[in-house]
């Protein structure tokens, strides 16, 4: 059962236009502050920044601080849903 709660919390994490965009984002930018996400996007910065703690509250996304600016990328261990998310972004 455990399994099946996983998948639905990523697919729920997943199930958003933005998330998706921003997924597919940082799968070509491998890694970006909240701003520049969110200008590629087109979305407010305070938006962008909740999209993404959603994405990283399911491991979908990692973070690090670089000075004075937060950067995020796609988690490098990936669950098998974001593999074939990715494939068809």
């Amino acid at each position: 059962m455990n399994k099946v709660r996983e998948v639905e919390r990523v697919l729920k994490a997943l199930a958003n236009l933005r998330r998706l965009e921003i997924v597919r984002y940082l799968s070509q930018a491998k890694e970006a502050t909240v701003g520049e996400i969110a200008e590629k996007i087109d979305l407010s910065f305070k938006a962008t920044s909740k999209h993404l703690q959603v994405l990283y509250a399911v491991d979908v996304v990692a973070k690090k601080q670089k000075n004075l600016e937060m950067r995020y990328r796609l988690a490098s261990k990936r669950h098998p849903l974001i593999k074939t998310v990715l494939s068809i972004l």
